[in-house]
């Protein structure tokens, strides 16, 4: 969990930019790919992308973790709109609620094609945030009240701590006779106690954060000021205006591809 969390550093310049910037970046391509469900702009968009992979800051094999769910969810959704997608032209085969058609089948390409397009460009971009440079971004470029910017961060940090928090607690009741043996019952019994340990040391700790923060001042309405300065200069425009190309390659290849089918339009 940890490793997952935390962020790729490094000394390239996409490391440097400001993390709002590549949110807005990745956010503007999954919106273009949310306009329409057709397989042309899923592929146009997971191609660019994957043409600047080298250039994203982030190693082969960290990038292989962050992306194993996505991985994982694209064929889980293909499966799901193919046995459950609206029939729609030849049908292959149908069994009680499954029909498999010529219309599901590509709805479920598509489908499995979004899901690697949005997941991909996002998960490049977002590998390389500090959450802490995040936090100065959306405050000082997006405007954000800070009050609720700095505890997300505050619980972001914390998020880290709970994979060593069930780790200690399970060692312990170990250590104490409490095991989880006897079978599935006593294994899922031991489990839930653990869990509930979690979430009241989870709920103490967070109270006892949320006090120290107040009493230094976090909750107050004054304006704040800022240790780093969030600066959005050119390279963030760049960056801005790359995904925002993409968007715009992927959307065009599919109108003129005749492909281009709207997200709330009948599809036949």
């Amino acid at each position: 969990m940890t490793t997952l969390l935390a962020p790729v550093r490094g000394d390239r310049l996409v490391h440097r930019i400001n993390p709002v910037a590549k949110i807005a970046a990745s956010g503007a391509i999954g919106l273009a790919l949310l306009v329409t469900i057709d397989a042309v702009s899923g592929a146009v968009a997971l191609a660019l992308t994957l043409v600047l992979v080298p250039f994203a800051g982030v190693p082969p094999r960290a990038l292989a973790i962050r992306m194993l769910p996505i991985v994982i969810a694209a064929p889980l959704t293909a499966v799901t709109l193919a046995l459950y997608g609206a029939p729609s032209g030849e049908i292959y085969g149908s069994f009680l609620l499954a029909t498999v058609s010529e219309g599901s089948l590509q709805l479920a390409f598509a489908a499995a094609l979004r899901v690697l397009a949005i997941g991909l460009p996002a998960v490049l971009l977002v590998a390389t945030v500090d959450p802490t440079d995040l936090a100065d971004g959306l405050i000082q470029t997006w405007r954000l009240p800070s009050r609720f910017v700095l505890g997300a961060l505050a619980a972001f940090r914390l998020v880290g701590l709970l994979v060593d928090d069930w780790r200690a607690l399970v060692l312990a009741r170990r250590a104490r006779g409490v095991g989880d043996a006897g079978g599935v019952l006593g294994r899922m019994r031991f489990l839930a106690s653990v869990a509930f340990a979690l979430l009241v040391l989870a709920l103490r700790r967070g109270g006892a954060l949320a006090t120290a923060m107040e009493a230094r001042g976090f909750g107050g309405d004054a304006p704040r000021t800022a240790a780093r300065v969030a600066r959005f200069g050119g390279a963030e425009w760049a960056l801005v205006g790359i995904g925002v190309a993409i968007a715009a390659c992927a959307l065009a290849a599919s109108v003129a591809a005749g492909t281009f089918t709207f997200i709330l339009g009948p599809r036949g």
